[in-house]
């Protein structure tokens, strides 16, 4: 089964760990789940500042 990642560097989708670990989010088990990785990094980090503030 392919894994995807969203590279941060170049802000595509790669099918399968093509670069560096540290430019990479994932991975994520569809394209569109990688589609999304900024997104979903961008609401857990919204949820963690909501915790600190409780």
């Amino acid at each position: 089964m392919a894994e995807f990642w969203y590279n941060v560097q170049t802000h595509e989708i790669e099918e399968g760990a093509q670069s560096d670990w540290r430019q990479l989010i994932g991975p994520y088990p569809t394209r569109a789940g990688a589609e999304r990785a900024l997104e979903k990094v961008a609401e857990r980090n919204q949820a963690w500042d909501d915790e600190d503030e409780q």
